[in-house]
């Protein structure tokens, strides 16, 4: 028997309504167990399968559900994240998450009525992750979607719309800035202040942190301004032979609309010069139009190929417990 059809035998593939067809693949790849197993032998189907989940990933969808598998806690998923074999990313940046256990935080910890809007992870630092594991410990009562979208998708249509925008990003990249205060905030989705972004108590250290990661801060009374960038905003995926909108330009933090980060302001051309703001709210359009957002089930993985697929976060009534790893 070939190594092709066990494969088949373990993994069957789901069809839902929500997944759309992208160069005659489903997006994203649904499987689920072709027969009942418990959680260790899972673990090790997972490692005798992982060079074709892979292929599955770099090759057809750039993401996977796992539905219907064996994983009910924390500790399942992480054995499920290190059954991969990827190595560790620890996360850098300001959003609102807490370790669980492991390598395993919480997806996000602002409010519920928040939404978080379409990014890549940690698109403005020089290292990001190359994969990203979520996981569903709790399922939501109402809504609590990740929505998830294929970047080359969104910079064909974007591009097609608005030519000269997405030449004048691919000419000089994007520079992000941020201004955070000193203490935790979980009522922002951006909400870590300056000591926890980067694991310092010490201006100077933290100066030489930001450094590392491509950035700059500008202290202030209350806080510090973090400038990132330029940085590449259309990058290409050398795999898939294909552009990306890899960047998080049109990331609109609504619980940051104060007299410190105006969201209009806080993501600008390269150059200095302000993204145009009607361009951007088209943008938003776009990503909605072409996102796929499939309702979360308790014991639910989603793998991203986080250089292909950007993904966000919708609003939802408790309870709901998103659990996710970041990969190298």
């Amino acid at each position: 028997m070939s190594t092709g059809e066990q494969k088949e035998m373990f993994f069957a593939e789901l069809k839902l309504p929500q997944q759309k067809l992208d160069g005659g693949h489903l997006f994203p790849a649904v499987l689920c167990p072709n027969r009942q197993v418990d959680a260790c032998r899972f673990i090790e189907e997972l490692k005798h399968h992982k060079a074709w989940l892979e292929d599955v990933v770099l090759k057809r969808s750039a993401a996977i559900l796992l539905r219907g598998f064996p994983v009910e806690t924390a500790s399942d998923f992480n054995a499920v994240v290190e059954a991969f074999g990827y190595e560790e990313l620890a996360y850098t940046g300001s959003g609102s998450r807490t370790p669980v256990l492991g390598r395993v935080y919480t997806a996000n910890d602002s409010p519920p009525d928040q939404k978080i809007a379409f990014h890549h992870e940690m698109a403005h630092a020089p290292v990001f992750p190359s994969k990203l594991f979520f996981f569903c410990e709790e399922e939501p009562k109402r809504g609590g979607e990740t929505p998830i979208v294929l970047s080359h998708v969104v910079h064909e249509r974007i591009k097609q719309r608005f030519p000269k925008f997405v030449e004048r990003l691919e000419e000089h990249g994007a520079i992000y800035t941020l201004v955070l205060g000193a203490g935790y905030d979980p009522s922002r989705p951006v909400g870590r202040g300056w000591q926890l972004t980067f694991s310092t108590q010490d201006k100077a250290t933290a100066e030489e942190r930001a450094a590392q990661m491509g950035m700059k801060l500008e202290w202030m009374e209350d806080g510090v301004k973090v400038v990132a960038g330029p940085v590449e905003a259309i990058r290409i995926d050398k795999t898939r032979g294909r552009k990306v909108w890899f960047n998080n330009v049109v990331f609109r933090d609504t619980a940051c609309e104060d007299s410190r980060n105006d969201p209009d302001k806080s993501r600008l051309f390269g150059d200095g010069t302000p993204l145009p703001t009607d361009i951007i709210n088209d943008c938003l359009k776009i990503l909605d139009e072409e996102c796929v957002a499939i309702p979360w089930q308790k014991g639910d993985i989603l793998l991203l190929d986080n250089f292909a697929v950007l993904h966000s976060r919708q609003s939802f009534e408790p309870p709901r417990r998103i659990l996710v790893s970041l990969c190298k």
